[in-house]
């Protein structure tokens, strides 16, 4: 398993990429790692463009009162995810499509915009 680590300055401290470094050693992608990543990068990975968007989905359906029933849609909404694999096997699958899709052809890559 590799963890993409956002680069952000609170997730930055020198604290932090010691704990990556021992929990996830050459296996963490991001500034500062061993795999570098751009801090704030607009990748194109299946959390960025499906899952989150999808939870938010699942526990705003609604108007939220207080921080328990909060609390159990954010619990209900992870456990609808975790029994769909297919939803994120599906979002995965697309992100070579996407990829595709910014490449230049002819060139090998593309540019990332701000």
């Amino acid at each position: 398993m590799y963890l993409q680590h956002d680069g952000a300055p609170p997730h930055y401290t020198r604290h932090v990429r010691d704990y990556l470094n021992e929990s996830f050693t050459n296996r963490w992608l991001g500034r500062g790692g061993p795999v570098a990543w751009p801090p704030r990068s607009p990748d194109l990975t299946p959390l960025d463009f499906y899952l989150w968007s999808h939870m938010k989905t699942l526990v705003y359906e609604s108007k939220v009162d207080s921080r328990a029933p909060l609390r159990d849609r954010n619990f209900a909404a992870a456990e609808h995810i975790r029994n769909h694999p297919n939803n994120i096997a599906s979002a995965t699958k697309s992100l070579l499509m996407r990829a595709e899709n910014f490449i230049v052809p002819g060139e090998g890559h593309f540019e990332q915009l701000l």
